[in-house]
């Protein structure tokens, strides 16, 4: 058996219920894919990605909807090894890429407030952009469930509001286009697992300054981190304590907020306290 039929059978049979299963409920719940659809699988070259593109492979042949695929690697800037490891990646898991170059490291190394900020918005910007000139309509991250967690935890105590990382999203700049997040309800405890059951390697993350560190699980020292390991400690008392964060944005009580906005309306408690 050849090795990516292998690798695709530990997501259907080893790890149906930690990976598939939220995969597909994830898919349904949401409602992120439509008969018709082409959507884009934007693979950074991490374990997220790479997981993503065999999991929308295996919906795509086995699901009851049509639909097609693209698989888009974006080239920011990565060094040889680092790009290279991509590339091999792909050719292993069977994955038919298509990688375009762009200079998004030059420019945000000359940055020196929030270069972070202006990498993920162009990269982001990029990707819908060539998605879109493949005639896609969808373009599809690999976030996963712990994102979403760490994005609430990170909105509340930085940014002072309550604020998630949404499903699927309307793109704002190109018409058209959705973002959807299949891997919305995966943990990454169990991506980690899949990857070292198949004694896979992927490079760690994207950006130019930590690209040393190649094939590690957690990359150090970012608001993200200190979120993992927060959320690890109240693990240690509560160990629903991520579900309760997860559920608290799908149902939230406006009766109970003292103030909140859509779009460019701010409401207030006090509105309509004493009617």
């Amino acid at each position: 058996m050849e090795k990516h039929v292998e690798i695709e059978r530990s997501i259907i049979k080893k790890y149906r219920k930690e990976i598939w299963k939220p995969f597909i409920k994830g898919i349904n719940d949401y409602q992120m894919i439509n008969e018709g659809d082409k959507i884009a699988v934007c693979i950074s070259g991490g374990k997220d990605s790479m997981l993503l593109a065999k999991c929308m492979q295996e919906v795509q042949r086995h699901g009851n909807k049509e639909f097609d695929l693209e698989f888009l690697v974006m080239n920011p800037g990565y060094n040889e090894y680092n790009k290279q490891v991509i590339l091999n990646n792909a050719k292993l898991l069977d994955i038919p890429i298509k990688m375009f170059e762009t200079d998004i490291f030059d420019i945000v190394a000359n940055v020196d407030e929030t270069p972070c900020y202006l990498c993920a918005r162009m990269r982001r910007g990029y990707l819908y952009k060539n998605a879109q000139e493949l005639g896609c309509n969808k373009i599809a991250l690999g976030h996963h469930f712990d994102d979403v967690i760490e994005t609430i935890l990170m909105s509340m105590l930085y940014g002072g509001q309550i604020k998630t990382m949404m499903p699927k999203l309307h793109s704002t700049n190109f018409k058209g286009m959705e973002l959807i997040r299949p891997m919305y309800l995966i943990k990454e405890e169990f991506i980690n697992a899949w990857k070292r059951y198949n004694d896979l390697n992927f490079i760690q993350c994207a950006c130019r300054f930590t690209e040393h560190c190649t094939t590690g699980d957690n990359g150090g020292g970012s608001k993200r981190e200190e979120m993992k390991t927060l959320i690890k400690k109240f693990r240690q008392t509560n160990p629903y304590i991520e579900m309760n964060i997860f559920k608290s944005v799908h149902d939230v009580n406006l009766k109970t907020i003292i103030g909140y906005h859509d779009d460019e309306t701010s409401h207030n408690f006090l509105d309509d306290f004493d009617k």
